[in-house]
C-alpha cells in the first residue's frame, strides 16, 4: 500500500502544532490587511489579536482564494515523493477553493498516472472542518487507506455539526450578510445571531436572540438537540473564536457540564484571519458530532 498524505487548507483553523502532533499537511489561504497581501498561516506572521484588533480600529480586510497553480505544485510536492494524496477541501457552499483543488488533481493526475490524488468537498469549515481532519487521522493512524478514507468521508461528512453566533455585527453589516438597518435595530437591541452549516455547506442565519448569556444556552441546546446519543455524548468537541476568549470558555463550560461523557475537554481554537476577515471579532463557533444535516 502506497504512503498517502492527509492535507486540508488552513481555513481548518487549528494551532500549528495540532496539525503538526497529527501529521497533516495543508495550504495557505491569502488575505490582505490594508492592502497587503498575507499568507493566512496559522496566526504567525501576525497573532490573531493583533489582527482583530487592527480590524477594530479600522483596518480594510479582504481575503483570496488558492489559485489552481498553487494547488498543483502543493500536490506535486507529493507526488513526485511517490505519495498518495488524499485532500479534503473548505466547503464549497463558502469557497470556490474546492473546484480550483479539482481541477489541480486533474491536471496532477495526468503528469502522475501511477498514483492517487483524490479531492473531497467538507462541506465544512473553521474547526469544524478541523474536527473532520482529526478524525480522518485518527482513522489513518488505525490503518484505514485511502481509498476507505475518502469513502467514509463522502458518507459521513454531514454528520459534523457547526453552530455559531455573533455579538457584534459590525463586520456582518460590512460583509452584507446583514442589512444596515437590522444591524442598527440589533444592535440597539443587543441582538446576537444564531447561524449554522447546512447541508449544501451554506453559512445559514436560524434564530436571532436577545442577548449573549441567552445566546450562550442557545447553542448548547442545540448540542442537546442534535448530537450523537445526546447528553451521552461520548466524542471530540471543538469550539473557536474571534477575539472573545471569555465567551468562548462560557460556552466550553457548558457543554462539559451537559455532557459528562464528553472525550477529553473542549478545545478551543482561534477563527483564523480567511474567515474572521468576514466575521470580525465577537464570532463563537462550536462544532460536534451528530445526526445527518439535512437542511
Amino acid at each position: 500500500m502506497a504512503e498517502y498524505v492527509l492535507s486540508c487548507c488552513s481555513t481548518a483553523d487549528l494551532k500549528k502544532e495540532h496539525f503538526e502532533s497529527r501529521n497533516i499537511s495543508y495550504i495557505c489561504f491569502h488575505y490582505f490587511l490594508d492592502g497587503k497581501e498575507y499568507a493566512d498561516d496559522l496566526g504567525q506572521t501576525i497573532p490573531f489579536s493583533e489582527f482583530y484588533q487592527k480590524m477594530v480600529d479600522g483596518a480594510d480586510t479582504k481575503t483570496s482564494q488558492i489559485n489552481i497553480q498553487e494547488y498543483f505544485e502543493y500536490f506535486e510536492s507529493f507526488l513526485k515523493e511517490g505519495k498518495d494524496v488524499l485532500h479534503i477541501s473548505l466547503s464549497s457552499g463558502i469557497s470556490g477553493t474546492c473546484k480550483s483543488a479539482k481541477s489541480a488533481a486533474d491536471i496532477a493526475a495526468e503528469k502522475y498516472p501511477d498514483r492517487k490524488i483524490y479531492v473531497v468537498d467538507s462541506l465544512a469549515a473553521s474547526s469544524g472542518y478541523g474536527l473532520l481532519m482529526d478524525k480522518l487521522a485518527d482513522m489513518r493512524d488505525e490503518g484505514a487507506d485511502i481509498d476507505e478514507l475518502r469513502d467514509w468521508t463522502e458518507k459521513h461528512k454531514l454528520e459534523l455539526h457547526h453552530w455559531f453566533f455573533s455579538s457584534d455585527l459590525t463586520f456582518f453589516i460590512k460583509g452584507g450578510r446583514v442589512s444596515k438597518t437590522a444591524g442598527f435595530v440589533g444592535g440597539l437591541l443587543g441582538i446576537c445571531p444564531l447561524l449554522n452549516v447546512d447541508f449544501e455547506g451554506h453559512l445559514i442565519p436560524r434564530k436571532n436572540i436577545r442577548s449573549k448569556k441567552k445566546v450562550i444556552r442557545e447553542i448548547v441546546e442545540r448540542m442537546k438537540e442534535n448530537a450523537l446519543d445526546g447528553l451521552d455524548y461520548s466524542d471530540k468537541c471543538y469550539m473557536c473564536h474571534s477575539a472573545c476568549i471569555d465567551d468562548a470558555k462560557a460556552v466550553a463550560e457548558l457543554v462539559e457540564q451537559n455532557f459528562p461523557k464528553l472525550r477529553g475537554k473542549v478545545e478551543i481554537n482561534d477563527i483564523g484571519t480567511t474567515i474572521g476577515s468576514h466575521t470580525g471579532p465577537g464570532t463563537v463557533a462550536l462544532f460536534f458530532w451528530g445526526k445527518k444535516r439535512e437542511d
